[in-house]
């Protein structure tokens, strides 16, 4: 069942959910809930019964939200570290599905399972998928009027709410004129992703390029390709200019 308040959306999950801390099991559970507190991706929230209630200290911290209510902060402690704040629960929420649940900052722990695979970066959405898909359409993708990039055999990567992507062999990039930079992303659908700026127009035009070099199975079609964000450079498809896509990136 699926309960919605304002821009709060959840949804009962299904898979064993394990977080861990320091080495330590800090809640292990088969009956997680999926909160969208914003539209992109979910949250999971724990049933308190699952969480090891010893290892969470109240820190006395209020945390308000207009949707689920005031929200109590509490320091995860295990195997010699702790993270403050890192817990949170709503006791008292409007939304009655919150109230015997925690959330576990994602960032502070330092493993969450899906079963027995790792995770990263936020849980998988439950209604998003990724397909690669070979094409022989012509991709020409411009910065700052210059070609960096062309090929006739690029693969598109479609993702649930995203635009289309297109992934281009290196053999067709102007590797010359990418710089790599230290930034470094993960997904939660496609895994560790590098990055590179891209010199054109007498200009540096940072972390518009990236690649995955290890992707996860399910992008395995991706591994070794270079993409561009279509939000800041111009793309053509089969010699038509594409516009812009307009997204949080």
């Amino acid at each position: 069942m699926t309960t919605s308040r304002g821009r709060v959306r959840v949804e009962q999950g299904h898979k064993r959910v394990r977080v861990y801390l320091a080495g330590e099991v800090v809640a292990d559970t088969t009956r997680p809930t999926y909160v969208w507190e914003i539209p992109y991706y979910p949250a999971y929230y724990i049933p308190v019964a699952d969480v090891r209630a010893d290892l969470l200290a109240p820190d006395g911290e209020v945390a308000h939200s207009p949707s689920r209510g005031d929200g109590q902060l509490y320091t995860v402690k295990a195997g010699g570290r702790q993270a403050t704040g890192a817990a949170l629960r709503y006791p008292d929420s409007p939304i009655e599905e919150l109230r015997e649940l925690v959330r576990f900052e994602w960032g502070a722990m330092d493993a969450w399972f899906e079963e027995d695979e790792e995770v990263f970066t936020h849980p998988r959405d439950p209604y998003s998928r990724v397909d690669v898909l070979p094409s022989s359409r012509r991709i020409r993708v411009e910065v700052a009027g210059e070609t960096v990039a062309e090929s006739d055999h690029p693969h598109l990567l479609f993702e649930t709410g995203l635009p289309v992507r297109y992934y281009l062999p290196k053999v067709d990039v102007r590797m010359d004129l990418l710089v790599e930079t230290d930034t470094v992303t993960h997904c939660p659908y496609k895994g560790q992703a590098r990055y590179w700026s891209v010199r054109a127009g007498g200009e540096l035009h940072k972390d518009i390029a990236w690649s995955y070099p290890y992707p996860l199975p399910e992008s395995i079609r991706a591994a070794g390709l270079v993409a561009f964000y279509n939000e800041k450079v111009d793309t053509y498809v089969d010699g038509v200019l594409q516009e812009r896509p307009d997204t949080h990136f």
